[in-house]
């Protein structure tokens, strides 16, 4: 192998736009990263997540072809 071609790997900072920091190793040149959202605020990990329905598409769905009733026991 080649020596000196990999970029050096070192302990970078992570900071968040909620204020949430944590060190983690990276090949970052000056040892930092900027995110936007992290596990601490990402309505994923916190649970206020939304369904949006878009232009109401389900509900057009729905008045369409009705709502799904259970009828795959019935198959």
């Amino acid at each position: 192998m080649k020596a000196d071609i990999h970029p050096a790997y070192a302990e970078t900072t992570v900071t968040c736009t909620c204020g949430t920091t944590f060190t983690t190793r990276s090949t970052a040149k000056n040892g930092l990263i900027h995110a936007d959202v992290c596990s601490q605020c990402h309505p994923f990990y916190t649970g206020k997540q939304k369904i949006l329905d878009t232009g109401g598409r389900v509900a057009k769905f729905e008045t369409r072809y009705g709502k799904a009733d259970d009828k795959s026991a019935d198959n």
